[in-house]
């Protein structure tokens, strides 16, 4: 069965970025593709700090990676770039970690300038880490995902078409 993972890059779990995130999830369940989670907030901090490539649970997310054919790299951007502790978990995938895995970035900020982050500082870390099959990022502006009151989100239909999209793009690789 084929597997996928998606990295969500957020300090939280209460965000915009969630919406996108259980929106990838729900997607996955409907495909019957396998799917884990790892939230990087959640991950030890010290061990994301002082780099720990022998921490337990750094390498349980690692083999969650590794397993994976497809993976989903989720962060908002802040100050026109993606998150430290995001970076902070690349940091601990093994050299060519990504490699022969379909990688679907998606990221969410203020501004669609704020794409540039992801174009010019995420994919060439994702290269450096094996990652050849990098499909479009989906950038996502935050008035277009909204938090309702019961706690779910409501993504805008053009975002939806966009993810949709990249989203099907890897299951028709997947196929061939």
């Amino acid at each position: 069965m084929v597997q996928a993972v998606i990295i969500n890059g957020n300090h939280k779990k209460a965000s915009r970025l969630t919406g996108i995130h259980q929106y990838v999830e729900d997607y996955l369940e409907e495909a019957e593709i396998s799917s884990a989670s790892i939230f990087v907030h959640e991950l030890p901090a010290e061990d994301l700090i002082t780099a720990n490539f022998a921490s337990t649970e750094i390498a349980k997310a690692n083999k969650k990676v590794a397993d994976a054919e497809i993976v989903f790299i989720l962060t908002p951007i802040f100050k026109a770039s993606y998150t430290g502790i995001l970076k902070t978990y690349l940091d601990l995938i093994p050299q060519k970690g990504l490699e022969n895995k379909k990688i679907v970035p998606i990221a969410i900020g203020g501004s669609i300038g704020h794409l540039l982050a992801v174009e010019y500082a995420l994919k060439p870390v994702l290269s450096v880490l094996g990652a050849t099959e990098i499909f479009n990022t989906v950038f996502v502006l935050d008035q277009q995902v909204e938090r309702l009151e019961n706690g779910d989100y409501k993504i805008q239909e053009d975002v939806l078409e966009r993810l949709n999209n990249e989203l099907q793009k890897f299951q028709t690789h997947l196929i061939k």
